[in-house]
This record gives C-alpha cells, sequence and structure tokens, in this order.
C-alpha cells in the first residue's frame, strides 16, 4: 500500500539518500582520477591490438566485464556512451556486441532508477503541487508509451531519460521494458558501425558518428517513436 504525500514526506530519512550519494561520489571520483581522459576513440585506436588478442583469448570474460563497467557507466551518468558502444561493436561484433550492450544499459539505467525512486520519489511527489500531480498521473497512465517514444529520439540526455520516471512514479517493469526496448535500434547503428571501425583505423580516418542522423537511418526510428505514441493518443482523444 502506498504511503500518501504527507506521510512520505513525514517518513523521509536522509538515510535514503545513500545510494545516490554514491553513485554522486562515483560520477566526481571519475573525473578527479582523470579517467574521463580514457574513454575516447583515440584510446581505443592506440590499444586496440592489444584489446583484440586479449577479447581472443578471454572471450567470455572480456564480454562480462565489458557489459559490468558499461552499466556501471550507465549507473553513475558517466559520459562516453557512445565510445563504449563502439568498442563493443569493434570486440565482439554489431550483434552480440549490440545485444551486449542493450542489457547493460538497461541494467545501469534500472540501477539508477531505483536509487532515485527510493531516495527522492516520494518526498518530491509530497512536495510537489497539485499540478504536477495531475501531470504525473497521465504520464504513469502512459507511461510505457511515453518512455518508448523518449528511448528511441536521440535528442532525449539518458541520464535525464533514466531519471525523470524515477520521480513521476513509473513502475520498474515498465521502465525496464520500455528501456530496454527504446535503446535497441540506436545501440545496433552504433554497434554496427563499432564492427568496422578497424578498417576505418586502418585509413587512418575518423568513424562518421554522424551516421544516424542521415535519413535513411534516423527516419524509421522517428517512425517507430512516433508508432510508440499512437497507444497514448488514442487514449486521449478516444471519446468516453
Amino acid at each position: 500500500m502506498e504511503q500518501s504525500a504527507p506521510e512520505a514526506a513525514r517518513r523521509f530519512s536522509i538515510r535514503r539518500l545513500w545510494p545516490l550519494a554514491i553513485l554522486a561520489l562515483g560520477f566526481g571520483l571519475f573525473f578527479a582520477l582523470g579517467l574521463h581522459r580514457y574513454v575516447t576513440l583515440d584510446t581505443l585506436r592506440d590499444n586496440r591490438q592489444a584489446l583484440t588478442q586479449w577479447v581472443e583469448a578471454n572471450r567470455l570474460w572480456a564480454i562480462v566485464v565489458y557489459m559490468g563497467l558499461y552499466a556501471l557507466m550507465v549507473a553513475f551518468s558517466l559520459p562516453g556512451a557512445l565510445v563504449a558502444t563502439l568498442t563493443g561493436g569493434f570486440l565482439f561484433g554489431a550483434v552480440l556486441g549490440g545485444a551486449a550492450t542493450v542489457v547493460a544499459a538497461t541494467a545501469g539505467a534500472t540501477v539508477l532508477f531505483i536509487a532515485a525512486k527510493s531516495a527522492l520519489g516520494d518526498l518530491l511527489r509530497a512536495k510537489a503541487g497539485s499540478a504536477v500531480a495531475r501531470m504525473e498521473e497521465g504520464f504513469r497512465a502512459n507511461a510505457f508509451s511515453y518512455l518508448l517514444f523518449l528511448r528511441l529520439v536521440p535528442a532525449f540526455p539518458f541520464w535525464l531519460v533514466n531519471l525523470a520516471p524515477a520521480f513521476l512514479g513509473v513502475r520498474l517493469s515498465t521502465f525496464v521494458g520500455a528501456t530496454f526496448i527504446g535503446i535497441v535500434p540506436g545501440t545496433f547503428v552504433f554497434a554496427s558501425l563499432g564492427a568496422g571501425l578497424g578498417a576505418v583505423f586502418e585509413r587512418g580516418e575518423e568513424p562518421n558518428l554522424g551516421l544516424i542522423f542521415e535519413p535513411r537511418v534516423i527516419l524509421p526510428i522517428l517512425a517507430l517513436a512516433l508508432l510508440s505514441l499512437v497507444p497514448a493518443l488514442y487514449r486521449r482523444f478516444r471519446k468516453p
């Protein structure tokens, strides 16, 4: 049984903030230790031979390590997910690399969602006004469609789409399902691009990271995004 807004506000404890505090600490350490300087395509280019040899010798372990690091990157909202996705495609191929990335990204996003929801979700809803409460009710009624749209359109920050549903009372199952399905198209586009990086590096060229915005790629994804809104629009405009 869910708590009422006033009751949730009264029972809020600072101890509930520890999951977010850990994530914030990890985010700060990432930059303080200078790790962000290594999450680049130059790092991948310079170490591609050693990485490829290690993956060939330890394929299963390499996939586990890659997925774990990717999930941590998403959970801590660290920059570099694009480079990591390209790396997955480069090391494991478009299909396996894309699949591993989708699972890892969904897992990391879920960790952040749960941390935010358990720490601040009840408190923010308790402090919100009636207008926000009505918006929350409307969002939850069509949460899967809205989330799927936000995941499909490559214009919304991934970390923001992880946090906002946590503060709007979205169910965990809805969040996980919409995230998993919604990130598939874009992830496989970049994993496929990553799978061809070897030849690009050998030629001394730079990969075309704007590929996803080319009409032949972005238009089908946008069409899927618009289709994802059809159920929500139907429920909104259907006759009572």
